[in-house]
């Protein structure tokens, strides 16, 4: 329950929101538009879980001041940034309209606001399937990994590493086959950008946040504590989530235009997951469940993969988000029989 209390908090306020704006905008639609805000924030949810063992990774490392930070300033950011300004500064860009004017369609025209995010679909999620896609390549490429889930095939990609820039080379090769799809010469053009992008995005911030870990272990911190290591920490958390939340922000779109009952239902769900991931670093959850962690990058790496078949073919969501169920399920179960054979060898 201390867990998720800000979450419950968060679902009550978000609910009367809801029903107060439709009933605003249209009396009478009050309850429906709260039926899908509890809709929305399970498909947030569910497409998350994987992201959540992903950010219990990080968070495991970061002090108990920057995981606050991460679930208060972050769900601000994964509110407000995420889910209402990145798409309106996406559509801004590629619709070359300004971002206020955006933001009033957004508000006062939804049909031609979901228009317009659906013209900018290809790079929204060529930029995240491109970061995902690099998060996934690094954690198996690592010759240094020496606990494996799926065992032959993991050793396997555990030694690619070997080969420089071996994530940077499928990465673009990537890019290349997907814009190789694309309908008119337009679209091609603002997927290669996106993709380039995306590379470009988490080479900086992994890179940054490399290089401060070194200086830490050195002594020659740059700061005179944990400060910066932490933000950067928590940028890298925020960029994640913001990836993964890219499908879930234009999924919404099929079952409402209203940008307030959208952002309202994926707040509710970002701030759930936000709370898992709390959960399952403060009771030690990897730990416990070895492949866990293995599940979750299989996920990612599918969510990836998924997030640029559909810049020109339509994924449902259901199926993105049992595909990263499964692989966590799975992984679960392996945790689970290889803690029992642990337990019979003692």
């Amino acid at each position: 329950m201390q867990y998720f209390l800000g979450s419950y908090i968060v679902t009550i306020l978000g609910v009367i929101t809801a029903y107060l704006w439709a009933e605003h905008n249209h009396a009478g639609s009050g309850l429906a538009s709260v039926f899908i805000v509890f809709i929305l924030a399970i498909l947030e949810v569910s497409l998350s879980f994987d992201n959540a063992v992903v950010n219990a990774m990080k968070l495991e490392k970061m002090s108990h001041i920057w995981r606050h930070r991460f679930l208060t300033w972050g769900i601000a950011i994964a509110v407000f940034g995420m889910r209402f300004l990145f798409p309106i500064l996406v559509v801004s860009i590629f619709a070359n309209i300004s971002m206020a004017e955006v933001a009033k369609i957004a508000v006062n025209d939804a049909d031609k606001y979901a228009h317009y995010l659906h013209l900018t679909h290809a790079p929204i999620v060529s930029f995240g399937g491109i970061f995902l896609l690099m998060l996934f390549l690094h954690y198996f490429f690592n010759h240094e990994k020496t606990v494996h889930w799926l065992k032959p095939l993991e050793q396997w990609l555990s030694h690619l590493d070997d080969v420089r820039g071996i994530e940077i080379i499928i990465s673009l090769a990537a890019i290349l086959v997907t814009q190789s799809f694309a309908a008119t010469p337009d679209v091609k053009l603002q997927i290669i950008i996106a993709g380039i992008s995306g590379i470009i995005t988490y080479l900086a911030v992994d890179g940054l946040s490399h290089y401060l870990e070194k200086r830490e272990q050195k002594k020659l911190a740059l700061c005179k504590d944990a400060a910066c290591g932490g933000f950067v920490a928590f940028m890298y958390l925020e960029l994640i989530d913001a990836s993964f939340s890219l499908d879930g922000v234009l999924g919404a779109f099929a079952l409402s235009k209203d940008i307030i009952i959208i952002s309202i239902g994926l707040a509710i769900g970002a701030m759930f997951v936000r709370s898992l991931t709390v959960m399952l670093v403060e009771k030690k959850t990897l730990a416990q469940f070895l492949f866990l962690e293995h599940g979750a990058h299989w996920a990612i790496g599918a969510l990836a993969v998924i997030m640029l078949i559909s810049t020109e073919i339509e994924v449902p969501e259901v199926v993105t988000g049992l595909i990263g169920l499964v692989f966590i399920v799975l992984s679960l179960i392996s945790s689970i029989l290889h803690n029992k054979k642990s337990l019979e060898r003692n």
